[in-house]
């Protein structure tokens, strides 16, 4: 039987392609340093940060999927994403594996217009800078015909479960469920795409089920146009009927919350895809799959429960 092996295992997105692998009878091997155990899944603790760790954890898989989540904090990408895609590349093409890689949107830039799989990477933060290496570390391999890998990238994302890591989860429909008046970053006039969760787990398994797909870099299924920062916290009030309450939060608040708050920090750097249209364009997944992504209207009472 096939197995699919999951590192960076029990984040939002592994969760939804692992009940995705389920749901298709895939075997499933969930990797990292503490996994949790899930009925049906074979798990295995090991740090992928260490080369001989990351070749047992693949052995014997027909498929790698790499969803590692670290701390939001630079420099700790700087130490250790090197030495994460160096093993996993490593470990796959030694081992004829093929690798899909989870990716966000960093690597782009500022970017005047819709981000498609052609937007030429021009970063401008640190995270960013780290992002493109490790994109091109991933493709380079594939133009040597060392690796058959993919990489699936998704805009911001919401949706069930992402309460610790989905920007609107945390400050927008935690606050507002609670009571409290949301937040939103930067500025709130500008279009701003988010990718569901579950749409994301479904579109890595359908990537995993097609050899064309391969050796490619994919956006993954994001509805647009999407609404603004003002239009989701109306759209979020509305759900939960109660009254649209919110306060940006400026560069100048951030800088200041992050003296406190390294996470908070590391924030700022990446306000550019607050203060500027964020158009995240999947059309040709879309359209090879025959994919309708989830409306922001309903995605966002899935994540609600309404």
């Amino acid at each position: 039987m096939e197995l699919y092996t999951i590192l960076g295992a029990g984040g939002v997105i592994a969760n939804e392609l692992t009940k995705e692998l389920h749901a298709n009878g895939k075997k499933v091997r969930l990797v990292s340093r503490k996994p949790k155990a899930i009925a049906e899944a074979e798990t295995m603790a090991a740090d992928i940060t260490d080369p001989l760790q990351t070749r047992r954890a693949v052995s014997g898989s027909s498929m790698v999927f790499l969803c590692a989540g670290l701390a939001y904090n630079h420099k700790i990408w700087e130490v250790a994403w090197p030495k994460i895609i160096q093993n996993v590349i490593h470990a796959c093409s030694e081992a004829g594996i093929p690798l899909i890689f989870f990716d966000n949107v960093y690597m782009y830039g500022l970017v005047d217009g819709p981000m498609t799989e052609e937007t030429p990477y021009n970063p401008r933060s640190k995270k960013g800078e780290i992002r493109a290496m490790i994109a091109n570390k991933i493709m380079d391999r594939v133009k040597e015909g060392r690796l058959t890998a993919s990489i699936a990238r998704a805009a911001d994302f919401y949706g069930p479960g992402a309460d610790t890591t989905g920007i609107m989860n945390l400050l927008v429909i935690g606050n507002l469920s609670k009571g409290k008046a949301a937040n939103w970053l930067g500025s709130d006039q500008y279009t701003h795409s988010y990718t569901f969760t579950p749409d994301a787990g479904k579109a890595l398994y359908l990537l995993s089920q097609d050899n064309s797909t391969f050796n490619q870099i994919w956006h993954l299924p994001t509805t647009n146009p999407a609404p603004n920062g003002k239009e989701y916290i109306e759209m979020v009030a509305g759900i939960l009927k109660v009254k649209p309450r919110y306060m940006r939060l400026t560069g100048l608040m951030i800088r200041l919350a992050g003296l406190f708050d390294t996470t908070t920090a590391e924030l700022h750097e990446m306000l550019y895809q607050s203060n500027h249209p964020y158009i995240f364009d999947s059309t040709k997944f879309d359209k090879h799959f025959n994919f309708k992504p989830t409306s922001y209207e309903d995605g966002l009472r899935q994540t609600i429960g309404r």
